[in-house]
């Protein structure tokens, strides 16, 4: 459950392969070898024969084959984790916990687990200490039941959970401008609809916390998938190559056949020379909206109103706009520059005195949008240097998966039922923990 729609995600939303979750076909091999050998003791109805290392009472009694364990499954991410992706693997949990019969039938007991659980959109702290972790999940149960879960209910909260941190950490910097999320070509498609439903989730918590309103913006469908948003996007350079290199006959007719909602931005470094291109489309757009404006045709209006440029200047290159020696790339400088002309274009267009203001508002409503390289070091520098950028657009290092952005999963059982009590089991240097934020989950609603 999100923290911020207090709605579930269930398997009518996420399409899981229930089937090959069941038969470990996304499980690491040691675990479905987990199910294999304690499946064979539980048709032997083997008691266990050792040596009691940790010497618990009554362990000759113990039905290993069935045994009853409690789990936790924490991370390790300092100093905060932004949790997502708990849904889907309770999720998990619901449609494929339990076990094939001798017919090959599977027998489902998610009933029989005993699961408490944080939300997505929880934080959890951590200070170096494993033996002290906010755990995200608890379940007790028959562990050769779940076993195989382990490895793709870790692999969702590691990558949803690394996600949204990641988003999460580069809004603290972003002052309140909108983050948009475009990292669809760098991953498989397969993982569009979580990732995008993480960088919603960080969105939200954000709004929360600042008392802002920042819209969500995704550029393909499946990402806004779990949240029931809408893509959104403008112009690739390849339809500008189509029209022969000419970015004001592209946004012409961009403008002519995309509908009204759809906003109408610039790519503007095609030709490498961001201010004469701006200031091309610009003017011709300002020529079809002073004729709506004058029959005050709102429909129109909206439809010429240039809603902003987008900078995605490659780092090896200095738009013409720019001197010798100036930064390459998308720069304060090049904003600076750009923000400018556009701010002052109308003085050249012979507007009419009555028209003035109107001209004036038209050019500063113009957005610019930056793209290119952008993280959380980056933007921090460009709001530092107090750059007029309304929009980032971040792609490939919202999954940056480095030392400083691991967000990794463990899940370790911590406990043991024998005849009825409850014993520590954790390996050496683990123990059983806990978090103030679980709550119990029924697994009846995925």
């Amino acid at each position: 459950m999100s923290l911020f729609d207090n709605q579930r995600l269930n398997q009518s939303v996420l399409r899981l392969d229930i089937e090959g979750l069941r038969r470990g076909e996304y499980t690491d091999r040691y675990f479905t070898n987990v199910v294999q050998v304690l499946g064979g003791l539980a048709r032997e109805v083997y008691h266990y024969s050792g040596t009691n290392p940790r010497q618990f009472a009554n362990a000759k009694n113990a039905h290993t084959g069935d045994a009853f364990v409690e789990a936790q499954i924490f991370n390790r991410r300092a100093p905060i984790a932004f949790v997502a992706g708990v849904d889907v693997a309770l999720a998990m949990l619901r449609h494929a916990t339990g076990s094939y019969d001798a017919n090959d039938h599977f027998i489902e007991t998610w009933q029989n687990l005993e699961v408490v659980a944080v939300q997505d959109g929880d934080l959890t702290y951590y200070d170096g200490n494993v033996e002290q972790v906010l755990t995200v999940i608890e379940m007790r149960g028959r562990y050769r039941d779940f076993a195989v879960l382990e490895t793709p209910m870790l692999g969702v909260l590691s990558r949803a959970s690394r996600i949204a941190t990641n988003v999460y950490e580069v809004l603290q910097v972003c002052n309140g401008k909108q983050v948009s999320y475009f990292p669809a070509r760098f991953d498989v498609p397969e993982v569009q609809a979580l990732d995008g439903y993480a960088y919603w989730l960080a969105v939200q918590r954000y709004n929360q916390e600042n008392h802002r309103q920042l819209r969500p913006s995704v550029s393909t469908p499946a990402q806004a998938r779990y949240w029931g948003g809408k893509a959104s996007g403008t112009i690739p350079h390849a339809l500008i190559a189509c029209f022969l290199a000419d970015e004001t006959e592209t946004m012409i007719h961009f403008a002519r056949q995309m509908p009204i909602e759809t906003p109408r931005i610039l790519l503007a470094d095609f030709n490498n020379d961001i201010v004469r291109s701006s200031l091309q489309v610009l003017a011709k757009f300002w020529e079809y909206y002073r004729t709506a404006y004058d029959v005050r045709d709102e429909t129109a209006m909206r439809q010429w109103t240039l809603n902003g440029v987008r900078l995605d200047t490659s780092a090896n290159m200095r738009d013409d706009a720019l001197k010798e020696g100036d930064p390459k790339g998308v720069s304060p400088l090049l904003v600076r520059t750009v923000r400018t002309a556009l701010n002052n274009a109308w003085a050249s267009w012979g507007v009419p005195k009555h028209l003035e203001d109107v001209a004036r508002e038209y050019c500063r409503q113009v957005q610019i949008v930056v793209t290119g390289g952008f993280n959380r070091e980056k933007i921090e520098l460009f709001e530092r240097a107090r750059t007029p950028v309304d929009v980032y657009g971040v792609g490939s290092s919202f999954l940056s998966n480095y030392k400083d952005t691991n967000t990794d999963f463990t899940m370790d059982i911590v406990r043991l039922k024998l005849n009825e009590q409850w014993h520590d089991v954790a390996k050496v240097g683990r123990k059983p923990s806990d978090n103030p934020d679980l709550k119990t989950v029924d697994l009846s609603v995925f």
